[in-house]
């Protein structure tokens, strides 16, 4: 499986690369107009989500450029051309477009910010317990509750999961009559360590959803869908009843988590919409030294449905306030009365 998602990396840089030359060709001048300019066409030229802002909210690239550009002033100084490149970085409302300078990096937040949390940090203390209560490995937090469902919280994919630390957590789990994992507020990291755990609920090598690249500089210039097939793990699988938690920040590689899982027999996603991020980033640098990272590769599930607005959960359940106050998860309770019934 590593060797298919390298390739498909691999051919994605080639691409990009290839674009690069088209678009230094001539190089850009480091001037406040000349920044911007740079700025605008990488973007149009690489950014691989246009159709789909057009269809979601009719966003006109053209139309942003001759706005945008009236407000550029080469008497401007440097955080003034920020904001305005950064509000113009946000009109693709894509979490992952970064503006990056030493004194500021722009992000686009209302995927998160107009929805609720969700979660709460003082919850998680309560269900995983002290320290010494819980086991830690391979970037996982989990216990066995007392209801003999197991717990396990996945805060981030930054960190790689080792074979030998999901095999122990799994041999140490398997007791239990069911499995959460509380892929809430993880805002991503690396899909090789977000697929490794989605090889835990697999027993045959699955199509688990669809990559493309950009091919040209064009909109639409886009390979063919390649399949992106993940091996089930190679020692202990689970193979009761899951439930995923999820939250609208829920986003970038933990949004390809769920994408992995979602439609598997055993499992069931519960919670809100996640963030989605479905685009592989890509950065480059502006003739100032900023660098802009965008989304440069559409991930797609195994229906071939664009997941980079976020992925509807099986069932719908928000953090209420009451449970919140009286020290309880609400999702967290939820999933455990389902797996129970599923016993």
């Amino acid at each position: 499986m590593l060797h298919r998602l390298l390739h498909t990396i691999m051919a994605a840089a080639i691409a990009l690369t290839s674009l690069t030359a088209c678009v230094t060709e001539e190089v850009a001048p480091n001037t406040r107009y000349g920044n911007f300019s740079f700025l605008w066409q990488t973007l149009d030229q690489r950014y691989c989500f246009f159709d789909l802002k057009a269809r979601t909210y009719g966003l006109d690239w053209n139309e942003v450029h001759s706005r945008y550009a009236a407000r550029i002033s080469e008497k401007m100084d440097e955080r003034q051309l920020f904001s305005v490149l950064a509000e113009m970085c946000n009109e693709l409302r894509d979490g992952h477009v970064n503006l990056v300078s030493s004194f500021n990096t722009s992000r686009y937040g209302a995927w998160y910010d107009d929805y609720p949390t969700n979660y709460a940090d003082t919850l998680e203390r309560i269900y995983l317990g002290r320290a010494e209560d819980y086991y830690a490995s391979g970037g996982l937090k989990f216990r066995v509750l007392a209801d003999n469902i197991g717990y396990v919280r996945c805060a981030t994919f930054d960190t790689g999961m080792g074979d030998g630390s999901l095999n122990e957590m799994i041999r140490t789990l398997m007791v239990c009559d069911g499995l959460i994992i509380d892929v809430r507020s993880n805002g991503g990291g690396r899909l090789t360590t977000a697929q490794k755990l989605a090889s835990l609920f697999l027993n045959e090598p699955t199509v688990c959803g669809y990559q493309q690249h950009k091919t040209g500089t064009g909109h639409n210039d886009l390979s063919a869908p390649e399949a992106v097939v993940i091996d089930p793990f190679p020692g202990l699988r689970w193979q009761k009843p899951a439930v995923i938690l999820t939250n609208r920040r829920t986003y970038s590689a933990a949004n390809a988590f769920v994408m992995y899982v979602k439609g598997l027999n055993h499992v069931t996603i519960l919670g809100d919409r996640t963030g989605g991020g479905a685009g592989l980033p890509f950065q480059t640098d502006l003739p100032n030294g900023w660098a802009i990272r965008f989304s440069a590769c559409p991930s797609y599930d195994r229906h071939m449905t664009l997941t980079e607005e976020g992925i509807d959960p099986d069932i719908r359940q928000d953090l209420l306030d009451d449970d919140l106050q009286r020290g309880t998860d609400t999702l967290i309770e939820a999933a455990r009365r389902l797996l129970r019934a599923k016993q």
